[in-house]
């Protein structure tokens, strides 16, 4: 369920099958959610106007928005993303608004999947999906799985499986981010279990300065799916230097030897 025209207008902009479309008494006086509703109706969704007093009683938030919508959700599997060069494993990750957020901020620094393993909270949560600002609707997300086997599953497929602690880990800004990478993060109280910990190929910690005991998951997520696409940019840089540096060292024209024109 998504509340809000912004959120729907989303969901049908990255061709999510809208079910089916609710509209407060005084919603259809707004423009934004008569036009988002009739894009919903055109795409084959069903409108339904409520009476006074009714969004009020279903909606998820204490102050409702004039339009519900029902989303059809299809997860992806652990083999859709495969191929992928760096996903995202939730582990344990309860707080809706985190598991959100970590999706926001995957789908921003173009991490190409998330693993919402067991006892991570449902990615269609309303309040997960608010959080994640639409980014559930085109990012391909996993759900369910044993996170022991997941992460075992991720390294089998080729990926270098990291997980994040507080401390103990190697600085996160020297670890090569360019190869495919399977960013394991844990719950926001008791971090990743010893279990986790010894089935994966690496750890990372953020260096703090202050006396903060830990960062929140979804801003240690930021913070190094963010370093991984500074570097992956900058080897992109890279590569395109030496491309225009190599035909700048091409063999001149015959023409400049004889002293002619260069074209």
């Amino acid at each position: 369920m998504v509340e809000g025209a912004e959120l729907l207008s989303v969901a049908l902009a990255s061709g999510a099958a809208v079910e089916s479309v609710y509209i407060a008494p005084d919603g259809r006086s707004n423009p934004v959610v008569a036009e988002v509703a009739a894009r919903s109706f055109e795409s084959g969704a069903r409108i339904f106007d409520l009476a006074p007093g009714v969004i009020e009683r279903v909606a998820d938030t204490v102050t409702p928005q004039p339009v519900l919508a029902v989303i059809g959700f299809v997860p992806a599997s652990i083999e859709d993303v495969a191929a992928s060069s760096m996903v995202l494993v939730c582990a344990d990750v309860r707080d809706p608004g985190n598991a959100g957020t970590v999706i926001r901020t995957a789908d921003a620094s173009g991490v190409d999947a998330v693993v919402c393993c067991d006892g991570t909270v449902d990615p269609t949560n309303p309040k997960t999906v608010r959080a994640s600002a639409g980014s559930v609707f085109h990012t391909p997300i996993v759900m369910g799985g044993d996170v022991i086997e997941v992460v075992q599953d991720l390294h089998q497929r080729g990926f270098t499986t990291v997980g994040t602690v507080v401390r103990g880990g190697a600085d996160y800004t020297t670890f090569d981010w360019r190869d495919r990478v399977a960013i394991v993060l844990g719950n926001e109280a008791s971090g990743l279990s010893d279990a986790v910990i010894e089935v994966l190929d690496a750890c990372v910690s953020i260096p703090m300065a202050g006396q903060a005991e830990s960062l929140n998951v979804s801003v240690s997520a930021a913070v190094l799916c963010f370093e991984a696409l500074r570097q992956r940019r900058t080897e992109g840089d890279g590569q395109r230097r030496s491309t225009i540096a190599g035909m700048d060292s091409s063999p001149a024209d015959p023409s400049d030897e004889k002293g002619g024109p260069r074209q």
